[in-house]
């Protein structure tokens, strides 16, 4: 078989694990997570200390947590990096199996910290979101089935993978949770539309979402106060997006000075949902211009390595894994400057939140798995061996 290699390192199938996972790695998305997480800690100074003198703690309780479940995170991105993309299929499985059971589970046992909510479970010392574990393991399991699909004599792998979507937005929607139900929706038909959908189908699923919105919208007092909130020509300045959008504008182009700014007391939410409102006060406009071009590098530089991947399961799995942590950070972010009506989503690798991180670290992970540079065979051997 002729083998290309994909990226400029060639791969020595001899070679120990650590040295051939250094040369075979994307280094540049590693190093801008790293970055991220880096002003995560930074932003966290600022923004944890206000919340943890309301609650009675010492004043870096949350800087030392984020921390620590951040450490662990990069600890599980780096472990999970260096795994095979059939590897990464079979853990992928399992965490979704599990994650699934759990997400069901919620209703019986879960809690919803007074927001409304049932979404976490609370074991004392910790807490956890199931839905922030599922994304990784749906989006890997969609593009296994997508896949297989296109095998000759290959199962319905798109019926499945579209009748598993539906139920878990379902699942979701009813919580509510329509923030993770768009990112499940979005990044199985970003996956569908990669894997040859017809503009039509799509087309088709679209108009079903819009009526499903418009069906929550009469129905759902939460998401209609929402979509309210957002539509209204005036934001109330007592709102959290009142209050975010007024640090935004307060902090211009190089922000008012570290430690000087003012959301942080006001925003209960400031270390988590709104931190890119601490960072464009504080900080100003080049940090948030830092930050966005951090993610744009991510996802971009992803996408282009994917394009050189001959192999679906991994074209369409590290899409999905791509534009899903994309989305999620533009979500965020449209939130806090009101492009988006408000939902808590964090800021990817920024945020305060311990499953926000290490299912974060899972996710970024198994990406950089996808990514690696493999030898790859011709389009003619892959021709042949689908005969």
């Amino acid at each position: 078989m002729t083998e290309m290699v994909h990226g400029l390192v060639p791969v020595r199938s001899g070679d120990p694990l650590l040295p051939r996972w250094w040369r075979t790695i994307d280094k540049w998305t590693m190093s801008c997570i790293l970055a991220l997480f880096g002003i995560g800690l930074l932003l966290g100074l600022a923004a944890s200390p206000p919340l943890a003198a309301r609650n009675g703690l010492p004043p870096f309780h949350y800087v030392e947590r984020q921390a620590m479940f951040g450490g662990m995170a990069m600890v599980v991105m780096l472990l999970v990096s260096m795994l095979s993309p059939v590897q990464v299929r079979r853990i992928a499985v399992i965490g979704f199996a599990l994650s699934f059971v759990a997400l069901a589970a919620l209703p019986f046992a879960g809690t919803d910290f007074g927001k409304g909510a049932i979404r976490w479970y609370s074991l004392g010392f910790i807490s956890f979101q199931p839905s922030e574990f599922l994304k990784p393991g749906f989006v890997v399991l969609a593009a296994w089935f997508m896949a297989a699909a296109q095998d000759r004599d290959g199962p319905p792998g798109r019926l499945w993978s579209f009748g598993l979507m539906v139920l878990i937005v379902t699942m979701l929607a009813l919580q509510p949770d329509f923030g993770q139900a768009a990112l499940i929706l979005f990044s199985w038909g970003v996956m569908y539309f990669v894997a040859g959908a017809p503009m039509t189908l799509l087309l088709v699923l679209a108009g079903l979402v819009t009526f499903s919105g418009t069906v929550a919208y009469e129905h759902s007092e939460h998401f209609a106060r929402r979509i309210n909130g957002f539509l209204s020509p005036e934001v109330d300045p007592r709102t959290q997006l009142g209050y975010a959008t007024n640090a935004i504008r307060e902090g211009g182009f190089f922000g008012v000075g570290v430690g000087e700014g003012e959301v942080k007391w006001s925003l209960p939410d400031a270390h988590t949902d709104f931190i890119i409102a601490v960072a464009a006060e504080e900080y100003g406009l080049i940090l948030v211009l830092a930050i966005i071009t951090l993610y744009t590098f991510i996802v971009v530089g992803s996408l282009v390595r994917l394009t050189r991947e001959r192999d679906m399961f991994i074209r369409l799995a590290g899409t999905g894994l791509a534009c899903s942590f994309g989305v999620q950070a533009m979500i965020n972010m449209g939130v806090a400057v009101r492009l988006l009506p408000a939902k808590g989503m964090t800021l990817p690798f920024v945020s305060y939140g311990g499953s926000s991180l290490i299912a974060g670290g899972i996710a970024v992970g198994m990406l950089l798995a996808m990514t690696r540079s493999r030898p790859q065979g011709t389009m003619g051997d892959i021709l042949r061996s689908r005969r």
